[in-house]
């Protein structure tokens, strides 16, 4: 047994490398740790101490030596052969140096002191795990409206509920896909296969937690580690975001400008494939990303380059935190891992608060050309072009058309049953794009209610 004791001054580096030496034999290696929590004045934050572990591979970037993570959420974990704690992966202990990471979260004005135990349990080691993963394809309904959950914590980081229960509720919320986003580990991956089936299409990916935001690796390949050791000043984002591509991903920031401790976005969007505008239930930093994202779109329209595509996860980690809300619905040719991120790549999607809420945009030319979510109407400016939106499960909500211009229309409450549809006309000359929004009933004045469903855009003009 081995104890690594230490203190770390505010300012600490965001990742403190502790490393001790493993000897010959040991099959199991198991680590426990505690820290101090002094009292702090009132607005001023404790201490907070996140762990992982890398073996004798080392601590370089790309996570080679990468071994697990599980935050704050364990105080204690372990790894061998055939198993490990959850958030962290099986495999050999080899002799050599390992390290024990320690990330300060955050650290109190009179330091943060710790203690590291780390023990060993010798013998023969076990029969190598020999990871299954979930199909990339799922019998699905062929070319239909997928709707799925792209943003999900297991036990597997800091959430509570395991993949089967998950899954029983992704199924009960209507979802025909969901991704595994477990923080900073791809631990969970291996432990997903069981859970798929015909009606139900697994993603695999990580929520990348850095300190200056996190981003959604959405759909890459199983297996797939994406080292989170970045801020914005060191010029490492584009390389993790290739990365993430690489493995056939999508590159997808995540709550932009959620209100916790290291969550503000700061990478930029030149390397974003698409932006998580909705988060979980919707709350005024969700309305911030809405506009900071449509005002991205005005850019794009004026400035003749490509758009970023908008997307909602729920970011559920436990009770009663609720899977499917919101959900991202995707038309594809097929419920297969391909189709549906070419789906939301395109932009092809709308985010919706539940099963029950349906949302179509499209616009139509005085000829006949039309053009649906996501999608150009290519027409000369002075074409009339009628507008039609058609909203389902949404009573008493509200039917919004957004365009570069601001707010252009706002239809009448739907009747109790919640169905409706809104029409209207332009012409490219004065709507560069046009969005729809599903708006509960203001509840404060001016302010517009919460949202119900929005959609990406359809865009007018050559």
């Amino acid at each position: 047994m081995t104890t690594l004791r230490g203190t770390l001054a505010p300012g600490a580096p965001d990742y403190v490398y502790v490393p001790f030496d493993v000897p010959p034999g040991v099959r199991e290696l198991r680590v426990s740790y505690t820290y101090d929590r002094p009292a702090v004045p009132p607005g001023t934050p404790g201490n907070a101490l996140d762990i992982g572990l890398f073996d004798e591979r080392g601590t370089r970037l790309g996570g080679e030596g990468f071994r697990g993570w599980s935050g704050g959420a364990r105080t204690e974990f372990f790894v061998r052969a055939d198993d490990a704690t959850p958030g962290y992966v099986p495999g050999p202990v080899r002799e050599g140096t390992w390290h024990v990471v320690l990330g300060p979260y955050t650290v109190a004005p009179q330091g943060l002191s710790y203690e590291i135990t780390v023990a060993f349990e010798y013998g023969a080691a076990g029969p190598a795990a020999r990871p299954v993963y979930p199909p990339e394809r799922a019998a699905g309904r062929g070319l239909a409206w997928y709707r799925g959950d792209c943003h999900l914590h297991s036990r597997y980081s800091d959430g509570r509920r395991t993949p089967a229960e998950i899954a029983a509720l992704a199924r009960a919320a209507g979802l025909d896909f969901i991704n595994s986003s477990d923080h900073n580990t791809h631990a969970a991956h291996a432990h997903w296969a069981a859970e798929a089936g015909d009606d139900l299409l697994i993603l695999l990916g990580e929520e990348v937690t850095t300190r200056n935001g996190h981003v959604v690796a959405l759909g890459t390949d199983p297996g797939t580690f994406v080292d989170w050791r970045l801020r914005a000043r060191d010029g490492r984002f584009e390389h993790v975001a290739g990365l993430v591509r690489r493995a056939g991903g999508l590159v997808v920031p995540a709550h932009p400008h959620a209100p916790c401790v290291g969550c503000a976005w700061k990478f930029g969007y030149a390397e974003a494939d698409a932006v998580e505008v909705w988060n979980g239930p919707w709350t005024p930093d969700d309305e911030v990303t809405l506009a900071e994202w449509d005002a991205g779109l005005v850019a794009s329209a004026r400035q003749g380059r490509g758009w970023l595509p908008a997307l909602g996860g729920s970011d559920a980690h436990r009770d009663p935190d609720a899977v499917g809300l919101p959900q991202t619905v995707v038309p594809a040719e097929a419920l297969t891992r391909a189709a549906i991120l070419e789906g939301i790549r395109a932009g092809r999607s709308y985010v919706a608060e539940s099963k029950n809420v349906s949302l179509s945009l499209t616009a139509t030319a005085a000829g006949g050309e039309h053009a649906g979510i996501g999608g150009r109407l290519a027409v000369d400016a002075d074409t009339p072009v009628t507008v039609r939106v058609e909203a389902g499960g949404a009573p008493r909500c509200t039917i919004r058309l957004v365009t570069d211009e601001g707010l252009v229309l706002t239809g009448d409450p739907l009747p109790v049953t919640g169905s409706g549809v809104a029409e209207w006309r332009t012409t490219a000359a004065h709507a560069a794009y046009v969005r729809a929004e599903l708006r509960h009933e203001t509840a404060a004045g001016p302010l517009p209610g919460a949202m119900a469903a929005f959609t990406n855009p359809v865009f007018l003009g050559r």
